[in-house]
């Protein structure tokens, strides 16, 4: 769920589980797949990790850095991009401060430095094939990576963007959200003004281009609601592409059919043939 809304303001964007649902060694029996630990740091010292899931297959495409959305941490957003090593690509898929075994307490500004230290520590491997890197964000993942990749140094080293499941602006969701509950549906105006409004992705959506940007919503999405993406590809620049998802959730990409879909404009942008 994206947000909480009898909690404090400052969870309505961060909701961080510091226990492993999933376990590595767990994960990997499971997944059957492999997965490495990584360990980095921030601008400020601040010790970050995350996890690598290298190419299970053959030649490796591409490597896909995946952010994830605001609760738990990546022991179970692990459920949505695990298939991709078993078709051809990398995932590294780091977790914020404050998530899983990251310390610190995330802040909007202190995440997107940790985004970027992310990223910094994935263009240092030279074991990782980095020619063909796509950056994919979820929910408020999605809100994260585009912001974070406009002024990036290192913006011109990927290839394309993913957004899903994501929303214009932090204090208009969690209006929205707000208003889905009685006990806070009379409150939803003041109390989303408690809410930050910088780092709005409606605002960075934009200046993507020219990197190729992708967004994808459900239709049925119960947490954000689909004109998010319809407003955010309205205001962003060629090229661009929006899939509205019948029936599908807040996470997308659970059916062979998708996935390929996904797969295919994956090797589109990235000239695989």
């Amino acid at each position: 769920m994206l947000f909480v809304p009898l909690a404090a303001c400052s969870s309505f964007i961060f909701q961080p589980t510091k226990q492993h649902v999933l376990k590595r060694d767990l994960a990997e029996q499971r997944l059957q797949i492999k997965i490495e630990d990584v360990y980095f740091k921030s601008q400020d010292g601040t010790k970050l990790h995350g996890w690598l899931l290298p190419n299970q297959v053959g030649q490796t495409k591409g490597t896909i850095l995946f952010l994830h959305g605001n609760g738990e941490n990546i022991s179970t957003h692990i459920r949505l991009v695990w298939w991709l090593p078993r078709s051809g690509y990398n995932v590294f898929m780091p977790d914020y401060r404050g998530y899983g075994t990251s310390e610190g307490e995330p802040t909007l500004e202190r995440v997107h430095e940790d985004i970027q230290a992310a990223m910094g520590w994935l263009f240092a491997q030279k074991d990782i094939a980095l020619h063909n890197v796509i950056l994919y964000g979820q929910s408020l993942g999605g809100a994260l990576a585009t912001t974070s990749l406009v002024d990036s140094p290192f913006r011109g080293r990927f290839k394309g963007l993913v957004v899903e499941g994501s929303f214009t602006r932090y204090r208009q969701v969690a209006q929205e959200a707000l208003g889905k509950f009685w006990l806070t549906w009379l409150f939803q105006w003041p109390l989303s003004f408690t809410v930050r409004d910088d780092y709005s992705p409606i605002e960075a959506i934009p200046l993507i281009s020219p990197i190729p940007l992708l967004l994808v919503h459900g239709d049925a999405d119960p947490v954000v609601e689909m004109h998010h993406s319809q407003l955010l590809f309205s205001a962003a620049k060629q090229p661009k592409a929006l899939w509205v998802i019948h029936g599908a959730g807040h996470a997308v990409f659970w059916t062979p059919d998708l996935r390929q879909r996904l797969l295919d404009y994956f090797d589109k942008v990235l000239k695989i043939k």
